[in-house]
């Protein structure tokens, strides 16, 4: 008798990651719609789309639960039942962290320094990126399986991994230099506000941080 995962994902327990995956990226797209209401201090669009990360981020967690209800013990695959839950885990901190920033934004009515919002745009558009590459690795995963973590997909999987890192090391810099020209504003600026900020900016380029650590997951399955 079929389990409710099979009944919803066939009898791959690959595909529930997967769209698990797509909806923490689903998170992070509609924060970048996020922060533009924010930019223009529209708090009642903020607070709708704040409301769809945080269903979003809901399904992902009622996935997630599902996923580790149902997968069997027994996988009969190159890969070990922990390595998949750890996985979904670290996919799940991608969506936990676009419902934190809007979350920290909207309670507070967070305005972005005018001088700012370029930067933090591009900052978000960097840590995007990366996600959208973690996205990328993932939907190659049911391949590896197919071919038993050998061979040319794996070739394809490490150079996609690759990439990551190199997106992840862009939202590094930019971070730098972000938090360096929030240094020069310090005094113009409430000190409560400018904490918190600086906090908005750690975890922003966290969702390019996440993303790499998935990337990193997925290479300790390679690698096993």
């Amino acid at each position: 008798m079929p389990t409710p995962l099979s009944a919803l994902f066939g009898r791959s327990p690959i595909r529930p990651i997967q769209k698990h995956m797509a909806i923490a990226q689903q998170c992070v797209e509609l924060l970048g719609q996020f922060l533009e209401a924010s930019f223009i201090k529209d708090w009642d669009a903020a607070f709708e789309i704040q409301q769809k990360i945080r269903d979003s981020e809901n399904n992902a967690d009622d996935l997630k639960s599902d996923v580790r209800a149902n997968l069997p013990k027994s996988l009969f695959l190159p890969v070990a039942r922990t390595d998949l839950l750890e996985l979904l885990s670290t996919q799940d901190k991608l969506a936990n962290r676009a419902k934190d920033v809007a979350g920290l934004m909207l309670g507070r009515k967070m305005e972005i320094p005018d001088s700012l919002v370029a930067e933090v745009r591009e900052y978000y558009q960097e840590s995007l990126r990366a996600s959208e590459q973690a996205l990328k690795v993932i939907n190659e995963l049911d391949e590896l399986l197919e071919t038993g973590f050998r061979g040319k997909e794996v070739d394809l999987v490490e150079s996609l991994i690759e990439e990551l890192d190199a997106l992840e090391h862009q939202t590094d810099v930019s971070q730098i230099n972000l938090r360096a020209k929030l240094f020069l504003l310090e005094d113009s600026l409430p000190a409560v506000h400018v904490m918190f900020l600086y906090k908005i900016i750690d975890q922003i380029g966290d969702l390019a941080d996440i993303s790499q650590k998935i990337g990193g997951r997925l290479l300790l399955l390679i690698a096993r």
